[in-house]
């Protein structure tokens, strides 16, 4: 079975930079094609949908976090990456990684992980 895990610094401080990483545990993702990303929440709100890497390495992003937040991946490693820098206290919320691919089930999702900003 293969489960998504999120990794990464539960407290960051205002204007640092956030680095988060989505490892896969248990069985590996076989999927020739393996698409990857990120959402997250803040309290008290809906899911906000940051980014994400197609398996060519392609990016899309979020317009309104576009120029702090960088997606990368490496599928050989099952592993995807998200970086944002100046970091605000407005970024609190619990960051999920999701990976699509063309093999049954079709998608992944982490449990999630908490980030705060503060000092």
């Amino acid at each position: 079975q293969v489960q998504l895990r999120e990794s990464g610094p539960g407290l960051v401080k205002p204007s640092q930079t956030l680095s988060l990483t989505c490892t896969v545990s248990g069985d590996s993702i076989t999927s020739n094609y393996v698409g990857w990303s990120w959402i997250r929440q803040p309290p008290g709100k809906g899911p906000e949908w940051m980014g994400a890497i197609n398996n060519d390495g392609t990016t899309y992003y979020s317009p309104s976090l576009k120029s702090r937040t960088s997606i990368t991946s490496d599928n050989a490693k099952n592993t995807a990456y998200l970086q944002m820098n100046n970091l605000k206290p407005e970024d609190t919320g619990t960051y999920t990684c999701h990976a699509d691919t063309t093999s049954a089930p079709y998608e992944y999702w982490g449990q999630g992980t908490q980030v705060t900003v503060s000092t």
